[in-house]
């Protein structure tokens, strides 16, 4: 089983490692965009690109109306930015254990600690994000206030969803190669299913209780209640006991299955 005591030493690996974690992390980053001529910087261009592609398209082509009185554009980058981190980490991290095998043949390394690094090098990402969306809400006449607290908050839920998706994708991939395919297909499924680029208010009460069963949407609407309707976490509670319900069982059973798969991923490698 998984314990409070593997809990504290995963807690203790990672303080006692973190410097080693943030420089593999550093050259993950690096090493995806090696040899091209802009190097890094397509790892901003490339969302940067896609968000401008959505304001223009939804701005001068559809010329969608205002959600509650609050810019289209505002409404659906705050959705945006939360669920591109998750994807994009979830994703790298599915193939983690592969592509790192020399690590995980030596038996000293701790290889739990490889989905962090790949959590790691997408969150660089994330936090240039966070301060677009900052910088946006600010021209828009939205300035930054206490309820930007919460950012911490709900990236280190997020962190915890997704280390806990991360292990159980990233064990299974090592035996069934379509794991990649599998997260790619869940992620479409995951965009649709989450109040994205739509207003959860539009939809039947039946239908919207299913798609609260989704962890992302807790995440989701938690940003646009940082950056728009300014709510506290706390104050939807039985949403935020359901999440963490959820998450957290979710993270023991990647951990779970995880160390079980472990002693076996030398020699599938």
């Amino acid at each position: 089983m998984f314990g409070i005591n593997h809990l504290f030493n995963f807690i203790k690996d990672i303080f006692t490692q973190r410097k080693m974690l943030w420089t593999l992390a550093k050259n993950d980053f690096k090493q995806q965009f090696l040899g091209s001529a802009l190097g890094i910087a397509w790892a901003f261009i490339q969302p940067t690109v896609m968000i401008v592609l959505y304001w223009f398209v939804f701005t001068f082509g559809f010329r969608t109306q205002a959600v509650e009185n609050v810019p289209y554009i505002c409404w659906l980058i705050a959705g945006l930015v939360p669920y591109f981190f998750f994807t994009d980490a979830w994703g790298k991290a599915s193939n983690v254990i592969i592509e790192y095998s020399y690590l995980v043949k030596k038996i000293v390394f701790p290889v739990r600690m490889l989905p962090i690094i790949k959590i790691i090098s997408s969150f660089y990402i994330h936090l240039f994000f966070i301060a677009f969306v900052i910088i946006m809400f600010w021209i828009y006449g939205y300035t930054p206030d206490w309820y930007y607290l919460q950012l911490f908050y709900y990236v280190f839920a997020l962190w915890v969803l997704l280390l806990g998706l991360s292990w159980l994708a990233s064990a299974i991939q090592v035996f069934l190669k379509d794991m990649s395919q599998m997260i790619s297909v869940i992620s479409q499924i995951l965009f649709w299913g989450t109040p994205i680029l739509y207003n959860q208010s539009i939809l039947p009460h039946k239908i919207l209780m299913v798609l609260k069963l989704n962890p992302l949407f807790y995440i989701v609407e938690g940003y646009r209640d940082i950056f728009i309707y300014k709510v506290w976490f706390w104050q939807h509670l039985y949403l935020t006991i359901y999440f963490w319900v959820i998450t957290l069982f979710i993270f023991v059973i990647g951990a779970l299955i995880f160390r079980q798969l472990r002693p076996h991923f030398a020699d599938i490698l």
